[in-house]
């Protein structure tokens, strides 16, 4: 008899992940996609197509391993499909779109103020409501019965036929929710696009069970249940408290891939209204978990940087990776003021208008790997900062095996405790916890041991260039 399992999906922005977990937290398959960029014709699209086909093999694959009972979809933000009548509307499109200015001025005009939703005015279509903007402008006007579902819970619905909203995809900095109060922004209510949004559901919610059109086409059993599930942060975010040494303290989660985000854990006060304006400015923001509490926030695109300024690809980010070289070339970096300044993903992050540059760029790529490393520990230092991070910190994600991207945070923040976690499996962990809530963490966190060199006069250097006029 076949052991009973949960698969979890998660579409991330880069790549698309499908793993199968035993009832004991043991993993029994796991396959991973780069996501495609096909052709969008008025406005770049998502990879709907080359995902579904991947997702069905996939999931007939491990049909086989195991008797999976439920399915729990995850998703990175910003992202929506339009369904009409059983079928999509109209692409769903990337938000690394460029929105005509007009049709940018024009949003800019209707949106509420940051004070109110947390949301900040984020470049191209960041914003949900941006690109459901722009869509409604381009393929308006729409179908009084088109319903709005966001990304995790459009995957959930294609797979059971049930449609749902979840906050945590709504609390994305989407403009369309108002994490302190609960409820739809007046932005959602006045354009229509709140009466399109399904009812709210749990993000732990069994939604229904899979569609016969899938079990067809995948061998799953007709019972198996799919839920409502959640943005992928937040997945992370839920992983860490299954830790005593988290879910017990004031607490921040540093996840990484493609973006560095950095959630502080409710329980701990919320921004200081005061500062909401110069916030607002830096890609800081109250995201919102899936019991609907809104958790301080801030993010820089870590993962596209990496790739821009050392060239290295983040899914085998540590293939020949050499930590005791990148260390012993730190006294040089730091005697010579080697530094990467920021950003070279202009309009994100702390530093949205500032372009890219090198102080004394060294020709040796080892050495232009622990600049890069440094780098991202600073900029991820002033998130934390931002968002008045304390106590305990934990690194999650692809970056987590960076050894000295951590050991340098842990060296700028050395009146916290640093840890890292497992770097591959705290997103599926979170989302497993949505099923099983009493499962155990698969390993204990790790310490990080700050680096025998102080950073201090570096960091100083460092804060003051990037402080400097926009280039």
């Amino acid at each position: 008899m076949k052991a009973r399992a949960v698969v979890v999906l998660d579409v991330g922005k880069t790549n698309s992940k499908l793993t199968l977990w035993s009832e004991q937290g043991e993993c029994l398959g796991r396959v991973t996609r780069t996501n495609g960029r096909p052709p969008g014709g008025r406005y770049p699209i998502l990879d709907r197509c080359g995902i579904e086909t991947w997702l069905t093999q996939t999931l007939r694959e491990f049909s086989g391993l195991a008797h999976v009972i439920a399915l729990v979809p995850v998703a990175h933000g910003a992202a929506a499909a339009l369904v009409h009548q059983g079928d999509l509307f109209t692409s769903p499109m990337d938000y690394e779109v460029d929105i005509p200015e007009a049709a940018a001025r024009a949003y800019e005009a209707q949106r509420d103020d940051f004070s109110t939703t947390g949301s900040p005015r984020l470049p191209q279509g960041l914003n949900l409501g941006a690109q459901l903007h722009y869509l409604e402008e381009l393929t308006g006007p729409w179908p009084s019965d088109l319903a709005i579902l966001t990304w995790p819970q459009y995957w959930a619905w294609r797979l059971c036929g049930v449609p749902a909203s979840e906050v945590s995809s709504l609390g994305c900095h989407t403009d369309l929710w108002l994490p302190l109060e609960h409820r739809a922004s007046p932005l959602a209510q006045r354009r229509g696009w709140w009466d399109r949004l399904p009812a709210l559901r749990h993000a732990g919610e069994p939604l229904g069970t899979i569609t016969q059109e899938w079990v067809q086409a995948t061998c799953l059993p007709a019972d198996c249940l799919i839920y409502c599930g959640l943005h992928d942060s937040n997945a992370a975010l839920l992983a860490a408290r299954g830790h005593e040494e988290i879910a017990t303290h004031d607490a921040t989660v540093l996840s990484t891939g493609t973006w560095f985000v950095a959630m502080r854990s409710p329980g701990s006060s919320l921004l200081d209204p005061t500062s909401a304006t110069v916030l607002a400015g830096r890609d800081s923001l109250l995201n919102v978990d899936v019991d609907g509490r809104a958790v301080p926030s801030a993010r820089f695109m870590g993962g596209r940087e990496t790739e821009r300024v050392a060239g290295l690809d983040i899914f085998n980010l540590t293939r020949g990776y050499e930590p005791r070289a990148l260390h012993e070339s730190l006294p040089r970096l730091l005697r010579d003021d080697v530094q990467v300044l920021p950003g070279f993903a202009p309009g994100f992050g702390p530093f949205p208008r500032r372009r890219g540059e090198w102080v004394n760029e060294p020709a040796d790529p080892k050495e232009r790997r622990a600049s890069l490393e440094l780098y991202l520990a600073l900029m991820s230092n002033v998130t934390l900062d931002l968002i008045g991070s304390r106590q305990h910190i934990v690194v999650e994600g692809r970056f987590a095996e960076a050894e000295l991207f951590v050991r340098a945070l842990a060296s700028l923040r050395r009146t916290q405790r640093v840890y890292i976690s497992n770097a591959v499996d705290d997103v599926p962990y979170g989302a497993l916890r949505l099923v099983w809530p009493r499962l155990p963490p698969r390993s204990t966190l790790t310490r990080v041991e700050a680096l025998d060199v102080s950073l201090d006069q570096y960091a100083a250097r460092w804060r003051e260039r990037s402080a400097q006029a926009v280039h």
